[in-house]
């Protein structure tokens, strides 16, 4: 079967994009994203805060899919776009520009010229959970947004999950039965010829630790790669 054209997926991806932000299922995440949105941070006490759920976004042909978790209260949650305005995205996106897959190595905000290039950003929870702990129910209310997305994207042959609670997702995705232990740099084949690959995600508590480094996230996109690339 011939893949669609991602230019005629583009109005399609649109409308799920309005879906996700108009999303209002899970009354614990709608009212902690609000409540956040309005107390904001100090540092922030100036900027007007999204505060609705954040879709994916980036290259509509990538055949890189990245999986987070969820947004940040004062990162995405803030800015409207995964990823962006945190020391987790600070982590991601220079990590990507190195690869290759981005043309800067920083986001600020929606606004600040970052694309993506044969790459695309989704997350497995959309609003931002109270201490990044989204409920059973809450998970499973949201995980046809990112199986929508995944169908839309149709040249996406590698999936790297940032940590083991995207792992889960994009196994679900994938129908993946038994599900292999999560490990970093870890390779899961999956339907399709694609792959799953793993590394731990780029929260502070790994960061600062020392449990993920530099070149151990820059390996995990030097491998990916690699893997678009494969004939």
């Amino acid at each position: 079967m011939t893949a669609p054209d991602p230019r005629l997926v583009l109005p399609t991806l649109a409308a799920l994009q309005a879906d996700v932000t108009g999303c209002r299922r899970c009354p614990r995440l709608v009212e902690w994203r609000e409540r956040v949105a309005t107390e904001k941070r100090a540092a922030f006490r100036d900027e007007t805060y999204w505060g609705r759920p954040i879709p994916g976004w980036g290259d509509p042909a990538a055949r890189l899919l990245i999986v987070g978790l969820a947004p940040a209260a004062h990162g995405g949650n803030r800015t409207g776009r995964i990823f962006t305005g945190d020391r987790s995205g600070d982590w991601l996106f220079a990590s990507l520009h190195r690869a290759g897959f981005a043309n800067q190595p920083e986001s600020r905000h929606r606004d600040d010229g970052l694309a993506l290039r044969d790459c695309y950003i989704a997350a497995a929870v959309r609003c931002a959970p109270p201490d990044n702990k989204p409920t059973p129910d809450e998970t499973a209310t949201c995980a046809p947004y990112l199986q929508r997305e995944y169908e839309l994207l149709p040249s996406v042959r590698v999936i790297v999950v940032l940590g083991a609670f995207a792992y889960r997702a994009a196994a679900r995705l994938a129908g993946l039965r038994p599900l292999p232990a999560f490990g970093h740099g870890r390779e899961v084949p999956i339907a399709g010829g694609r792959t799953i690959l793993c590394s731990y995600h780029p929260s502070q508590q790994n960061t600062f630790t020392g449990r993920l480094t530099v070149e151990m996230l820059d390996a995990v996109f030097g491998r990916a790669k690699e893997l678009v690339a494969a004939p």
